[in-house]
């Protein structure tokens, strides 16, 4: 099967970086990416600190590659500094601001979720508007095809972010196991009564297991689009009501007997692989095949969707007001959107992320890139996925984790 461009997403402790480790002069002057040439003439010598989850080794590995190409070809110095939570950075940024360290921050570029890109937008911690559009590669991106690439969890990008890869919200499971998966979620919760122990998701201040919350919040209601407003305008009680019920209905029948929660998705396949539960989720469709290739998980798993559609949003990367590196931070941020680093990002036995750009876009020889990669069979195609649903306000992610946290956060 072969791949197709349609609308188809953290475990080192963060540290702060000493100030020594930024010998480089403070850069005040934002570079202009119109000016391509100057950036990259700015940019060669710099030191980059990019702050991303560490979670994943496969993810990790990427990275690794990301640096080793951007110094080969730019002189540009990518460190990984391995968050298990991005809010720690957008803290980093704060702290920074409040203290009037305007210039030679300790962080020059963030792999931020929608909750954090609103936060550090709305607090103004960002580099000024327009800078990701005027990036060269942002012309390859499928700006027409995918709305989520300028929409973060509803929020405008606003050329604030640079666009890095899609996601979609799914379920695998090992098919030698079950014969039938549920797809319905009146179905889940009769599946999970009846297998007492063998299902669990992430605490809701993870990322998966907050987005779980609101996959199982749009499915119970019928107008989905009251989640599109910020919480603060809508009853927030009555409309997560039934939420609430969902959960307090399964939550004797899980793993640990819901005393525990998964960690992340890392932690989710892991237990898969350990056959301590039957059916794991994941926010990144190649997830599932790539596990597969590594020896993780068993050739039989597959994937599968709930019947009412599932979330999907884009990631991206993106550069705070007052990083050291702006111009290196620029120019591995357009690296991460060029053909050769979507694609191998694409690549199931690398990373099995989706890629933002357009295939129609790109040049013949760079369509080879993608043609030449293939999907496993735990990754669901376009036809499979059904519909595609909107994340809610950046706003709803701090309130579900907030009432979750209140009702389950000390194992219930």
């Amino acid at each position: 099967m072969r791949f197709s461009f349609t609308k188809n997403i953290l475990i080192t402790c963060f540290a702060f970086l000493p100030i020594s480790g930024f010998a480089q002069s403070d850069i005040s002057q934002m570079p202009d990416p119109k000016n391509w040439d100057m950036v990259l003439n700015e940019a060669k010598g710099q030191s980059v600190y990019f702050n991303a989850w560490g979670g994943a080794p496969n993810i990790n590995s990427y990275i690794a590659w990301v640096s080793d190409e951007v110094f080969a070809q730019y002189g540009i110095r990518l460190e990984h500094v391995k968050l298990s939570n991005t809010a720690d950075a957008v803290n980093r940024v704060l702290a920074e601001k409040k203290a009037k360290r305007n210039q030679g921050g300790a962080i020059d570029l963030v792999w931020i979720n929608g909750e954090n890109f609103a936060s550090m937008k709305n607090q103004n911690l960002l580099l000024e508007k327009g800078w990701s559009y005027d990036l060269p590669n942002y012309s390859l991106a499928d700006i027409e095809g995918k709305k989520v690439l300028s929409y973060d969890f509803s929020e405008p990008v606003d050329g604030l972010e640079s666009p890095w890869g899609t996601a979609q919200f799914s379920f695998y499971y090992d098919s030698a196991e079950l014969s039938e998966v549920p797809t319905n979620l009146d179905g889940l919760a009769k599946w999970i009564k009846e297998n007492p122990s063998r299902f669990t998701y992430a605490d809701a201040s993870n990322f998966i297991g907050n987005t779980f919350l609101k996959q199982l919040a749009l499915g119970l209601i019928d107008d989905k689009s009251v989640f599109s407003k910020p919480v603060e305008e809508a009853n927030f009680d009555k409309l997560t009501a039934p939420l609430w019920a969902w959960l307090d209905d399964i939550h004797p029948y899980l793993w640990r007997k819901g005393k525990i929660f998964a960690r992340d998705t890392t932690h989710l396949k892991t237990l898969l692989s350990d056959n301590e539960i039957s059916i794991a989720m994941t926010f990144n469709l190649g997830e599932a095949s790539s596990a597969i290739k590594e020896g993780i998980l068993p050739k039989t798993t597959r994937s599968f969707v709930l019947d009412y559609g599932s979330i999907g949003n884009a990631h991206f990367v993106t550069i705070p007001f007052n990083a050291n590196a702006k111009a290196g931070a620029m120019v591995v941020a357009n690296f991460m959107l060029s053909p050769i680093a979507q694609a191998k990002k694409l690549d199931e036995n690398i990373w099995g992320d989706p890629s933002v750009l357009a295939y129609e876009k790109l040049s013949e020889s760079d369509k080879v890139l993608f043609d030449d990669l293939t999907q496993g069979a735990a990754t669901l195609g376009a036809e499979e996925l059904g519909k595609l649903i909107n994340e809610p306000d950046a706003s709803w992610s701090e309130a579900f984790k907030k009432e979750w946290l209140k009702r389950y956060g000390a194992g219930g």
